[in-house]
């Protein structure tokens, strides 16, 4: 006998922002409706996106950008897809267009193009997964 298995519940957006624990310590990612635990960094793939950020973080000043183009510690980006959201591990973003972002302050979204200079994903022994969903996705919502 073959037995069906439950289709999992497709979450929206707004949905999925209304269910993540707040305060969690695992990392969550919507991919096309479909909520996925996220592994926590490990070792290398922490220190490589912190010297990233160092370069980053110099090049932005040299560029005469400091105090416009930030990179904060957490953000969730909502691409155009409605069913679908991610914490990028480096997000560069210019404060000057912020202020259009209207869940920026409250739920640290962001999900106009605009917003973003850069995104960085550092991929590891899921890179196959990572290229798959992440690129598919970029650049975020219009």
């Amino acid at each position: 006998m073959i037995q069906a298995q439950a289709e999992p519940k497709l979450y929206s957006f707004d949905e999925f922002i209304s269910w993540y624990p707040e305060n969690s310590q695992v990392r969550y990612e919507l991919h096309d409706g479909v909520i996925i635990e996220m592994p926590k960094p490990k070792g290398k793939h922490s220190n490589l996106t912190g010297a990233l950020i160092e370069q980053l973080l110099i090049i932005i000043r040299q560029m005469g950008k400091g105090g416009i183009w930030t990179i904060p510690r957490e953000s969730i980006v909502k691409p155009k897809r409605q069913q679908s959201g991610y914490e990028p591990d480096i997000i560069v973003l210019n404060q000057e267009v912020l202020g259009a972002e209207p869940r920026w302050e409250s739920e640290s979204i962001i999900q106009n193009p605009d917003s973003v200079k850069l995104i960085v994903e550092v991929v590891s022994t899921n890179w196959r997964d990572d290229y798959y969903n992440k690129l598919q996705v970029r650049p975020v919502a219009n």
